[in-house]
């Protein structure tokens, strides 16, 4: 069964990560969250044992994703102790928002760094199991930032709109093995990293979306499980907004 092949999720341990690991756990799969937060993977940890899961059910590993090659050795050997990987969610972000003349070198890189090549590593690596076993969903959370743009984000949107041309490009190279490769875009989401904006940055975003409202992780984390299904099995190269109405 589908269900039952491995999925990991990249920013697993918090905020709209954690919401995918979730999603996918509840269709049956087993689960492997990656962060670099070790207090938040203990947390996830302890939140799964009490919701029923089994140590095998959810998986966490503390791992630096901008090490290309820890990264690349996590994967392989993930996949060689669970029989390859099915499903991969490029998830983990960061922002370091500014104008763009402000915006320094070492800023860019370091979004582009997460963002972007962390994503590219771990497509390359898993994507080699997924053809082998000819079957595989690869799912990147890009942003409307990446979509549309976003004055202060230059950096930002340009990792995003990389996510979106990456997947593309994949699933036209993987799609007659049976993988595909899909973006979802999210809009204004309630996160940790939202949480801290100023209320009137929050209104004037809230004018931006037709909904009138900001959306949850949960939404997001819907996309992603249907994505990753069985369902979506003739869906790929596309860019789900998960925004209100926001892109439109």
């Amino acid at each position: 069964m589908a269900e039952k092949r491995l999925a990991i999720v990249t920013g697993g341990a918090r905020g709209i990560g954690r919401e995918i690991v979730w999603a996918l756990a509840k269709q049956g799969r087993r689960v492997v969250a990656i962060d670099i937060d070790e207090a938040r993977l203990k947390e996830l940890e302890e939140l799964a044992g009490k919701e029923g899961y089994q140590k095998d059910d959810i998986i966490t590993r503390k791992l630096d994703i901008t090490d290309a090659g820890a990264l690349t050795e996590a994967i392989e050997q993930l996949a060689e102790q669970y029989d390859g990987i099915g499903i991969l969610v490029n998830n983990a972000g960061i922002t370091r928002d500014n104008l763009v003349i402000g915006i320094s070198d070492e800023d860019f890189d370091k979004v582009i760094a997460i963002n972007l090549r962390a994503a590219f590593v771990a497509t390359r690596a898993a994507s080699r199991y997924m053809m082998r076993n000819r079957w595989g969903r690869i799912i990147n959370i890009a942003s409307v930032a990446g979509v549309m743009g976003n004055a202060g984000q230059a950096n930002y949107a340009a990792s995003k709109a990389g996510l979106i041309g990456m997947a593309k490009s994949v699933a036209r190279e993987l799609a007659k093995r049976n993988v595909t490769a899909n973006c979802v875009a999210p809009g204004f989401i309630i996160t940790d990293m939202t949480d801290v904006l100023p209320d009137k940055v929050k209104e004037l975003a809230k004018q931006a979306i037709p909904a009138n409202r900001f959306g949850q992780a949960e939404d997001v984390a819907n996309a992603v499980a249907f994505f990753a299904s069985d369902e979506a099995a003739y869906v790929t190269g596309q860019v789900l907004c998960v925004d209100g109405g926001m892109a439109m």
